[in-house]
């Protein structure tokens, strides 16, 4: 374990409630505090993700730096690419505390955070300073209170678009009432022509990722997906959260919300196996899901990811993890003779879709 990680996760757990100690971890970014881990790369590892160029595809999923605060740090922390967010037109509060868990005996997180955050408007002022050449996309969410929640994702888009590689629309938080409703096929198809017509009303229109549920039927699967290609998304991510409490045994279990981490990477991973089959290469996707080591990242890889994200697994071994994710991958992919990582996605689709 990195000396920075390895003296600073006890005190941060030990002293700290779980929204606390990630609120100072951020404050220790920001202070220079985290990993000089530059930015591990080699020819195996950078690939293109929806016409991006990844110099590794370990990405940094969104929810850890949700109001783009630490950009900086994160952009030298080891990572290919980083989400940030998810941003809202409106600053809100987000659900009342306590509203993060930590299932130390689950390798587990549970959260009900409700899309706090600052506000689109302060967001994308912060991500017009991003580092640059570094590759960071904004997810895109839409306020409780809203009417028309179509309508504040695409605000969001227009805010932000210019500053960012990526943005992706987040319809499958388990903890915005009625917000999974909208990956239904009529409510999915409206909204991506929404955020569609204004990302091409943007001087620099990009990427679209969609994030997706892992708790999702075939048929809701394949309905997203045809939609998805419809509206020429550029990349699909698998998988948000799931509202399962499966193989639980952490005392704090029942806690409601979307539950993340290691119990979670077997499911995501079964969705994403499905996509990648239902879209036969046409649609890359994101694997994002439990991943806790270089291994479950070239599991994801094989099951039909392009490129992985993860965010849980920091809580229990530092944001270092990053680089010795995209190093560990280097090994693996050279272990198993592949000159390039593209080389390794799907061979294990058809395994993964049928376990």
């Amino acid at each position: 374990m990195r000396a920075i990680d390895r003296l600073g996760l006890p005190v941060l757990r030990g002293l700290f409630d779980p929204e606390t100690a990630h609120g100072l971890a951020l404050k220790a970014l920001r202070l220079g505090l985290g990993p000089a881990s530059g930015l591990p790369s080699s020819p195996r590892l950078r690939t293109r993700l929806a016409g991006l160029d990844l110099p590794n595809p370990i990405g940094l999923a969104a929810g850890f730096d949700k109001n783009a605060t630490a950009l900086p740090a994160l952009a030298h922390a080891g990572f290919g690419f980083v989400e940030v967010g998810a941003a809202t037109p409106l600053p809100q509060p987000g659900n009342p505390k306590p509203r993060l868990f930590r299932l130390d005996a689950d390798r587990a997180a549970i959260n009900r955070f409700g899309f706090n955050n600052d506000g689109a408007v302060a967001i994308a002022g912060r991500l017009a300073a991003r580092p640059r050449g570094a590759v960071i996309g904004l997810n895109l969410g839409a306020n409780k209170t809203s009417i028309d929640r179509a309508a504040d994702f695409a605000r969001v888009l227009t805010l932000a678009g210019p500053h960012v590689s990526f943005a992706t629309v987040n319809v499958s938080s388990p903890n915005t009432e009625k917000l999974r409703d909208l990956q239904g096929r009529d409510a999915l198809d409206a909204l991506l022509g929404r955020v569609m017509k204004a990302n091409a009303g943007l001087v620099r229109p990009v990427p679209i990722f969609l994030k997706i549920a892992p708790d999702l039927t075939d048929a809701e699967l394949a309905e997203i997906c045809a939609v998805a290609e419809d509206h020429g998304i550029a990349a699909l991510i698998a998988t948000n959260t799931t509202l399962s409490r499966e193989g639980l045994t952490d005392p704090r279990k029942e806690e409601a919300g979307g539950l993340s981490g290691r119990p979670l990477f077997a499911r995501s991973t079964t969705i994403l196996a499905k996509a990648a089959l239902l879209t036969g290469g046409r649609l890359p996707l994101v694997g994002v899901g439990g991943i806790a080591s270089a291994e479950d990242a070239y599991a994801k890889i094989r099951a039909g990811a392009s490129a992985v994200q993860f965010y849980t697994a920091m809580v229990f071994g530092g944001i270092g993890l990053a680089a010795e994710f995209a190093r560990g991958l280097d090994a693996l992919l050279a272990r198993d003779g592949f000159a390039n990582v593209t080389e390794a996605v799907g061979l294990d689709a058809e395994r993964w879709a049928n376990a």
